[in-house]
């Protein structure tokens, strides 16, 4: 079905090697299920742009070699050409929407190219009906949670019938409900014979489904595993930075280190509007000076929580207390720093040095502000990227840049929001040493995340929300 033959990509004005293919030559059958994987800006999601003609035509670059999909070459070939055949569903299910209900959303890409009404319809029943989309159907996109928006998105390339389809970190935002949700669709899709591509760090919920794992380094493909000899791979698999093909369970023991009560909450209630309450918690007590996971499924109101907590929600007065006193929220604001789920939300300067420096104290030279910056960069192992545009950058990427302007910023309080979508096991145990280093500053963390291999390795305590 997928032929690369030395395959070469450079993406334009790139200063460094990250996310760029070398030397690819693979062949993939009809069918088949493959699994990329690797440390972030190993050229993953290069991979997949290149069949879906995201690269070169939408990411610019240089690409030498032959791609051949099904007998054809398709380098050169147009992204509209190529959404005939080939799928897509990126990390972010938003980024690929362009309705406001859902209905709207399956039906867009038939009526793209013009297809009769009537297919269309016969189309989107057939959809919902395979990938159990009965309950999303007719619904406002803007109220579904992160994994009812994957299952749309999974929806609307399905009904273009597609003989392709790739996945970019499909389950980095995802509860382990939604996670079974989305491995029952591409199982689904398998038995029908699909050619299925997945860039992946977390393969617990691949691993009956792949038939092949490919290991990416440096934009090679470092090496292939078969069903088989994946199952063998469980002790060298963290030597290779990659996560575990068991799915973790929680099992962290509770810390007696840091303040016990340090944030009272009473009486905490959220809105988005009349009708529908995100949020209401009547009384809590928060630990401090620890590492404090808030887990939860999607839309139990976790995010949201967060942003009531700094201050960016406004609350009752009342709602809030910190060390027996008001905490009112323009202290919160003043006190927390938030790192989003989606960081292209705040990354603002030119460099990622500069993204670090903005935040800073103000009473240290500049010498002093790009010291600490690269000292901080370099824990991250980040430091060589200290010239590159923020937004130039891989998705993981993005993701250290923005949690090391939070550690830059020197708050009390750092909120992080499903910090580690997109990392590979590696920069997971950097963020896991970085946290404990804050906690041992007698900083406060509070992370909102599904992910419990990290929860395991960091967290003292877990909050859950429902």
């Amino acid at each position: 079905m997928i032929t690369f033959s030395n395959i070469n990509f450079q993406y334009k004005n790139n200063k460094t090697d990250k996310g760029n293919l070398i030397d690819i030559n693979l062949t993939i059958e009809e069918g088949e299920l493959i699994v990329l994987t690797g440390e972030s800006g190993c050229g993953k999601t290069t991979f997949t742009r290149l069949i879906n003609g995201l690269a070169p035509n939408y990411y610019p670059g240089t690409v030498t070699g032959e791609l051949l999909l099904d007998g054809e070459n398709i380098i050169g070939k147009s992204v509209a050409e190529l959404g005939k055949s080939v799928g897509s569903v990126f990390q972010n299910p938003r980024s690929q929407f362009f309705n406001v209900d859902t209905d709207s959303e399956l039906a867009f890409a038939a009526e793209n190219i013009a297809m009769d009404p009537s297919e269309i319809i016969r189309r989107m029943d057939i959809v919902t009906e395979e990938l159990d989309l009965k309950e999303l159907r007719g619904r406002s996109i803007f109220e579904l949670s992160g994994g009812e928006k994957q299952r749309i998105a999974c929806g609307s390339v399905a009904v273009m019938f597609p003989k392709v389809i790739v996945l970019d970190e499909p389950s980095s935002n995802l509860d382990a409900e939604s996670i079974e949700k989305l491995k029952c669709v591409l199982g689904k899709w398998k038995q029908q014979g699909k050619t299925i591509i997945i860039a992946e760090h977390r393969l617990f919920f691949l691993k009956d489904l792949a038939d092949r794992l490919i290991v990416m380094k440096g934009g090679r493909i470092a090496n292939v595993f078969n069903r088989e000899e994946m199952n063998d791979l469980s002790s060298s698999l963290k030597e290779m930075g990659i996560r575990p093909l068991e799915e973790p369970g929680l099992c962290i023991k509770r810390s007696d280190d840091g303040i016990r009560d340090f944030i009272r909450i009473n009486r905490l209630k959220y809105s988005y509007d009349r009708k529908t309450q995100a949020l209401s918690v009547e009384d809590m007590l928060l630990p401090g000076k620890q590492v404090v996971a808030i887990v939860g499924n999607n839309g139990a109101g976790k995010s949201t929580f967060l942003k009531c907590m700094c201050g960016i929600y406004k609350t009752k007065k009342d709602s809030l207390t910190q060390n027996g006193k008001r905490w009112k929220r323009k202290q919160r604001s003043k006190d927390c720093y938030l790192v989003f789920q989606d960081v292209n939300h705040q990354l603002f300067t030119e460099s990622v040095l500069d993204e670090l420096i903005i935040g800073m104290d103000g009473s240290l030279s500049e010498e002093e502000k790009k010291k600490k910056a690269l000292e901080i960069l370099e824990r991250f192992g980040i430091k060589n990227l200290a010239g590159n545009h923020p937004m130039a950058l891989s998705g993981g990427q993005k993701q250290r840049v923005a949690i090391a302007s939070s550690v830059a910023a020197g708050r009390d309080i750092i909120l992080m929001d499903e910090p580690t979508s997109g990392m590979d096991e590696l920069n997971m145990m950097r963020l896991s040493q970085e946290l404990k280093r804050l906690k041992k500053a007698g900083k406060t963390v509070y992370v909102v995340t599904h992910d419990y291999e990290f929860i395991n390795e960091c967290c003292d305590s877990v909050i859950k929300l429902d």
